[in-house]
């Protein structure tokens, strides 16, 4: 199996500041969610309705929430270099 240098690899990409809202590794998020869920709902169903796999669902159910309310909320910041670019601009003024 031969690699292309110029094309970086998904885990590579993923290392790099910012890359967590990038299309892209939002749907890997999203399944690797879904996919657990479907494991759970699985479960729950192989044991005849164990309550311990319908407690699992309902925290990831929320970790699933929690993580999509972080992404919007990350998505309303501006850049870290737009930030410090302003910071140092009124710095500048008030002096």
């Amino acid at each position: 199996m031969t690699s292309n240098s110029e094309e970086p690899s998904f885990v590579s990409f993923i290392l790099k500041p910012g890359s967590s809202l990038h299309p892209t590794f939002l749907f890997a998020v999203d399944a690797a969610f879904a996919l657990l869920f479907f494991v759970f709902l699985w479960s729950a169903y192989l044991t005849k309705g164990n309550t311990h796999f319908f407690v699992l669902m309902g925290i990831q159910l929320a970790l699933w929430a929690s993580v999509k309310w972080f992404v919007q909320e990350l998505k309303k910041v501006p850049p870290a270099n737009e930030t410090t670019n302003m910071e140092t601009s009124t710095d500048k003024k008030e002096q």
